[in-house]
């Protein structure tokens, strides 16, 4: 089988020692497998992506050593791809337009009895002359994967859904997240939408990212089955902490592979800091 891995960050600021750890582990598994390497650039946020964070990926990439094939994919040129896979849960009736606020849906889980295991938010499409009414007094909403919707549209293969990680098979537990927000009414899509369908369009046969995402996984193979679309292979990674024992963020500016470049460090430095 061909191996395909991608490394896909956001230019929302400067990429740090996790960063570097993750594109290093992908480009390294994609070496040894005699295989592909992508470079994504996942900038759907335009109100926070910045030119200068793409150009400051580039650059801190190729200085610890990484190639990557071009034409580099940019998400926010592909919003039409995004909206018609979205068209396509619409049509349907896999998603539904839900009105609730932020706090609103706060406020739900947060009264749910404790001990039950569906303790994310579940809701369903408001009666049609309510929702006609609000979009007319052009209230906000999102558009929620509807799980009972999705259960219904798969029967017993919702039950079987199976990811392979690095532990062996995982049976996939979409009910974790709720009715996830798939796009809201001024956001054409959300990381999990444009992610699945990216890794489908460009091939990739093993997504490899940071432990922090193993939970995506479970909702990620149900879109996959959903869109009719080729599942990866996962494989979370441990992710580097900081002083504090915290999962490093971009805020961090001391451990930013800009401010180590500057300071004189190499790129084999970083390998050696992130025990690679």
């Amino acid at each position: 089988m061909s191996f395909v891995t991608r490394f896909a960050p956001s230019p929302t600021g400067y990429l740090h020692l996790g960063h570097a750890f993750s594109a290093l582990t992908a480009s390294d598994a994609a070496h040894a497998a005699g295989g592909r390497f992508l470079l994504r650039i996942e900038d759907i946020d335009q109100g926070r992506s910045r030119p200068e964070f793409e150009a400051a990926i580039f650059e801190d990439l190729a200085w610890l050593g990484i190639a990557w094939e071009e034409p580099v994919r940019r998400q926010s040129e592909h919003m039409a791809e995004y909206e018609g896979a979205l068209q396509s849960l619409i049509g349907r009736q896999l998603v539904y337009r839900c009105f609730r606020t932020r706090k609103e849906i706060a406020d739900t889980i947060a009264s749910a009895p404790h001990g039950q295991v569906e303790e994310a938010f579940r809701g369903e499409a408001l009666p049609s002359e309510e929702e006609a009414a609000k979009l007319n007094a052009g209230e906000a909403y999102a558009w929620r994967l509807s799980l009972k919707k999705a259960r219904a549209a798969l029967g017993p293969a919702y039950f079987a859904l199976v990811f392979e990680d690095e532990t062996g098979p995982v049976r996939a537990e979409p009910e974790r997240h709720g009715d996830v927000v798939l796009a809201r009414k001024d956001f054409g899509t959300s990381y999990h939408l444009a992610s699945v369908w990216d890794d489908a369009l460009q091939g990739v046969t093993h997504v490899i990212r940071g432990d922090d995402l193993r939970e995506a996984a479970h909702l990620h193979v149900l879109l996959q089955k959903l869109l009719d679309l080729p599942q990866p292979v996962y494989r979370h990674h441990r992710l580097i902490l900081g002083e504090d024992g915290k999962r490093l963020a971009k805020r961090d500016q001391a451990a930013t592979l800009k401010a180590l470049r500057e300071s004189g460090k190499s790129a084999a430095d970083v390998r050696a800091m992130v025990g690679l």
